[in-house]
């Protein structure tokens, strides 16, 4: 086995902090470990990959915050999100396009009045300017993923409840993930 290294001229910082872990929806002791391979990769052939591959639907499950976002592009955006038991996404409507999947849970779609029931392997898709609203109906969290085209949030930002993202009133600040 070839032993790889990092070259003197090359420093980065571990993830002391978890941000980075955090950030992408991974326990807090992974940070180290998964960022050490970008830094060989720029070392070894002059390229980090760009974009977002990874397990949507595990995050997702996984996730216990009301709203994550995990990677923001010029034109898009990743977030998880779960509702508690009866809690609701709350009525809104967008300037922008938004998709919804569904991994766990029972819940109810409501696009301009019209209620669908939905539940684990649904999509919704949510043409800007639709009145809309995603409610857990379940006794167990809905654990769903979307997709904001162009970006909603800010990147990396967590909110850990409902109430948590109503008073923190952020908007997508143009800064991208990478």
């Amino acid at each position: 086995m070839t032993k790889r290294v990092v070259p003197g001229d090359v420093g980065f910082i571990p993830d002391g902090n978890r941000r980075w872990s955090m950030g992408h929806g991974l326990p807090q002791q992974a940070g180290s470990a998964h960022g050490i391979n970008p830094v060989f990769l720029l070392c070894e052939e002059g390229v980090v990959m760009k974009g977002f591959v990874k397990d949507i639907e595990g995050l997702a499950v996984k996730n216990d915050e009301f709203r994550r976002v995990l990677y923001t592009a010029k034109h898009c955006q990743l977030v998880v999100m779960a509702l508690k038991p009866k809690e609701e996404i709350g009525a809104e409507v967008h300037k922008l396009d938004q998709f919804f999947r569904v991994e766990e849970g029972t819940g109810e779609a409501v696009l301009d009045g019209v209620r669908t029931v939905i539940r684990a392997g649904f999509a919704v898709v949510v043409p800007a300017g639709t009145n809309h609203n995603i409610i857990n109906t379940g006794s167990a969290p809905l654990k769903l993923y979307t997709l904001y085209a162009p970006p909603n949030h800010r990147d990396g930002v967590v909110h850990h409840t409902r109430a948590e993202a109503e008073a923190d009133n952020e908007h997508f600040d143009g800064k991208t993930t990478e």
